[in-house]
């Protein structure tokens, strides 16, 4: 499995010399903007302030292009954009195929069709936001470390030094360090007996799976 220093390298390889301007929408939240159909109070947006600040600290320590940190740090600020709205009130911006998710994961796919509607193109940014909560095997690196950072940002109380101990790790070896919070985040489930959803079991599968 590539580490994630490669794929930045091949990716770059692939890209223009010229990269697009970023989204009005994406260049705002880059710099702490959000759109005015965001619902979250105060401590929401801390929370994803620090989300938006990790991923733009590790875009810039893989070495990505301006226009990629852009897209990291705006990723970062939006993934809970609508996480305090009502279920009820979200589910119609949820595609009907998706509205068997758990009611509390609907705000991830609602932000997704907002952003999609204002115009934002980009869709691997897209299904990053989509699927933060429940993770997808669809992921690339943008997504990975969307699901990471949002799990291993500085404000977490819980096991600080272990989340410290994975946040350091992350340019290294991101795909090991998903591993490790997939992993924490089913036995969290099976020990409460809780379901655990298909889209985590196949996201822990590919993380695992030979490439």
């Amino acid at each position: 499995m590539e580490t994630l220093r490669e794929e930045v390298g091949l990716a770059k390889d692939k890209r223009s010399k010229a990269s697009p301007e970023p989204h009005a929408v994406l260049a705002a939240a880059a710099k702490g903007k959000l759109p005015k159909w965001a619902v979250c109070g105060k401590r929401r947006r801390a929370h994803m302030k620090r989300v938006s600040d990790l991923m733009g600290e590790w875009a810039e320590q893989l070495g990505l292009d301006a226009h990629e940190v852009v897209r990291w740090r705006a990723a970062g600020l939006l993934h809970d954009a609508l996480r305090e709205a009502p279920p009820r009130k979200l589910r119609p911006l949820v595609p009907e195929r998706r509205r068997a998710l758990p009611p509390k994961a609907y705000h991830g796919p609602a932000a997704a069709t907002l952003l999609a509607r204002e115009g934002v193109e980009d869709e691997e940014l897209l299904h990053a936001i989509r699927w933060h909560t429940l993770g997808s095997w669809k992921f690339g690196r943008l997504g990975r470390a969307l699901y990471a950072a949002d799990f291993l940002e500085p404000g977490r109380r819980s096991r600080r030094r272990w989340r410290e101990g994975l946040r350091d790790r992350v340019s290294r070896n991101l795909d090991r360090v998903l591993r490790e919070i997939v992993a924490d985040k089913i036995d969290y489930l099976l020990r409460a007996e809780m379901a655990v959803s298909r889209r985590t079991v196949r996201f822990w599968n590919s993380l695992v799976d030979d490439p």
